[in-house]
């Protein structure tokens, strides 16, 4: 596996966010590679390890809070700094979690390209990396779960707002809230299938002992 201080992952499955980064962290110099979920970064770690994971958390077929568990069970990949990028998950108690999970850094979308680069140059001036200790397996998941739930519920609500909303709007007006619309649909059923797999995991676990 080779190393370089330069190279730089970004994961994130929003295509037009992907390109901006990627672009932007080009232009200033770095070596960029990109996935587009966290089987993806998995693979792309294996060929070379980055220096930096810059990682959206809410994707399909493996998170960034999954990502970055992942990274942290294993001794090899546990202290490579990860800057979460998140819509989604902005709450106090998102962002506690994300750092109890081994995050380094959490910043909110939409993205500050100024303060994302500032994030990136810091932690590679950085001369010793922290060193990171994975939650217990039940305890990342059930910490997990308790944010799915939270989100979830969330969502459902904003999905209602919506509905209501478009009942009261012109033909002309509706436009923007069906695009709206569209997106927490696509989002709350993205939180219904990971919370589903997250409950079968903590089943699975209590079955096991």
């Amino acid at each position: 596996m080779n190393t370089s201080k330069e190279l730089l992952l970004v994961v994130e499955d929003v295509p037009d966010t992907l390109n901006l980064v990627e672009i932007t962290l080009k232009f200033k110099g770095y070596r960029v590679v990109t996935a587009t979920n966290g089987q993806e970064a998995l693979k792309a770690i294996e060929e070379e390890r980055p220096s930096i994971i810059i990682t959206d958390i809410l994707m399909p077929r493996m998170d960034g809070f999954t990502l970055v568990h992942r990274l942290r069970v294993h001794p090899e990949t546990r202290n490579i700094p990860v800057i979460f990028l998140s819509a989604t998950y902005v709450a106090p108690e998102d962002k506690e979690f994300a750092l109890a999970i081994g995050a380094t850094q959490f910043l909110e979308k939409p993205i500050d390209i100024d303060e994302l680069l500032r994030s990136v140059a810091n932690l590679l001036d950085q001369s010793a990396q922290n060193e990171y200790e994975p939650l217990e397996e039940r305890a990342f998941y059930e910490g997990y779960r308790k944010r799915l739930e939270i989100k979830l519920h969330q969502k459902t609500s904003q999905i209602s707002r919506i509905e209501s909303m478009l009942e009261t709007l012109s033909p002309a007006e509706k436009q923007s809230f069906q695009l709206s619309l569209q997106a927490a649909i696509e989002e709350r059923d993205e939180i219904q299938h990971l919370l589903s797999q997250i409950r079968d995991q903590l089943d699975g676990n209590t079955n096991s002992k």
